[in-house]
């Protein structure tokens, strides 16, 4: 209704113009040239009343309809109303999301519904419309189990026992909190979802509610199975999400400790509107739980990376070394239990486990030619290597080193 009140009082408007013009073409040639500009059909308007008012007016008369269908869509849908005052119907429709190929056909809640997220993360699969905090609309099925795997999934409105439930949420004109729906049965669901590398599944979607929610979905579905997000084959660490963070986070220990068996632990919740965030994380490096404070930053160009990050990417692991045989392990000598270990090792060893060499006594050669003699400390909060040095007399000294100017390390058997 609302859209045909607007049509009306716009071709009545429309009509009254060109009454207008046809009235200033009966005036003289000039006049009528002249109105088809609309400055100058005011200036017609003002200067020939008696001619103008008839047409003047009809277009008034569409300016009730017009308005009174312009007060109905603000009432009902007030997005639709600031896009048309904005012109936007003038531009062609952009898809919402180019990156997932998702071809719905159908309604939710008596209205169109255009997915533009698409997620099957922790078991809970979900269709949104909309980006901000609440969704315009929502569909969401919980699955009775995370999915690994291909998903192929039937269910009728008798079906007995425990079935997926189904949860149906819109946001209505002027609220600030969404009305939802949730069913548990009583409805028919087909999916059929195939993984596709790295963190995609797609396949059909069939959802039929019960007539009175005049709600029916069909078509083909792409979905994410977390949040991250990739560009060029790579992790996109532009994107804002936990996972990301994580990623990055994850990543950084593997080029400092130069190991790819980092056990990551759980992140706290993040305010990532922030470019800035500092972040305690736990992990172990083989069987050795360690903490860490680090600063995670965002640049426009870059991403999310750690302040001050300056290890190299890590290398290419090789191949694990056959097991040795009985025989050799039988004739290959063996180091004492109670006799420590001395002599040189390296860099990515002493940071995997630094508690294996705290105390102990160690010589570390800088690649400017200077000495570092001392007992071993352990790592500060900056991975850099702490080296206590007793001085002749009272008192002693700290050398603090940077991984990047080590070049050698040397345990001492004192």
């Amino acid at each position: 209704m609302d859209t045909l009140l607007i049509l009306l009082g716009l071709l009545l408007i429309l009509a009254g113009y060109v009454w207008l013009i046809v009235q200033a073409f009966g005036r003289s040639l000039f006049w009528g040239i002249g109105s088809l500009l609309p400055p100058l059909a005011l200036v017609f308007m003002l200067r020939h009343w008696a001619r103008a008012r008839h047409a003047i007016g009809l277009g008034a008369l569409g300016c009730i309809p017009l308005v009174v269908g312009l007060t109905l869509l603000a009432a009902q849908d007030a997005a639709r109303l600031e896009a048309i005052l904005r012109l936007e119907w003038l531009h062609p429709e952009q898809p919402a999301r180019p990156d997932l190929a998702i071809r719905l056909n159908g309604e939710l809640n008596g209205k169109p519904f255009v997915p533009e997220q698409a997620e099957l993360i922790d078991g809970v699969l979900s269709l949104r419309e909309g980006e901000d905090f609440y969704a315009h609309r929502e569909v969401q099925v919980r699955l009775l189990a995370p999915v690994d795997g291909p998903l192929r999934l039937d269910v009728l409105p008798d079906d007995p026992g425990k079935l997926p439930e189904v949860e149906v949420s819109w946001l209505a004109p002027g609220q600030d909190l969404p009305e939802a729906i949730r069913l548990t049965r009583g409805y028919s669901l087909h999916l059929d979802l195939t993984p596709e590398a790295p963190n995609r599944m797609k396949g059909i979607f069939h959802l039929v509610l019960p007539a009175q929610m005049q709600t029916t979905l069909s078509g083909q579905v792409e979905l994410y199975t977390n949040h991250l997000r990739y560009r060029d084959g790579e992790v996109d660490t532009r994107h804002d999400s936990q996972d990301t963070l994580a990623y990055v986070v994850r990543d950084y220990l593997q080029r400092r400790f130069s190991r790819r068996d980092i056990e990551l632990g759980q992140l706290p919740r993040l305010e990532i509107r922030h470019s800035k965030l500092d972040v305690p994380v736990s992990f172990r490096v083989g069987d050795e739980p360690q903490e860490l404070q680090l600063e995670l930053v965002k640049s426009e160009t870059r991403g999310w990376g750690v302040q001050d990050d300056r290890y190299p990417k890590l290398p290419d692991l090789p191949p694990a070394p056959s097991r040795p045989s009985e025989s050799a392990l039988s004739v290959a000598p063996s180091r004492p239990a109670n006799v420590p270990e001395t002599g040189l090792i390296t860099l990515q060893r002493l940071q995997a486990a630094p508690q294996r060499f705290t105390n102990r006594a160690m010589r570390v050669q800088t690649e400017r030619g200077r000495l570092a003699e001392g007992v071993f400390v352990g790592l500060d909060h900056d991975g850099r290597l702490v080296i206590r040095h007793v001085m002749s007399g009272a008192g002693e000294a700290s050398y603090i080193l940077r991984p990047s100017e080590v070049v050698s390390i040397e345990l001492l058997a004192h």
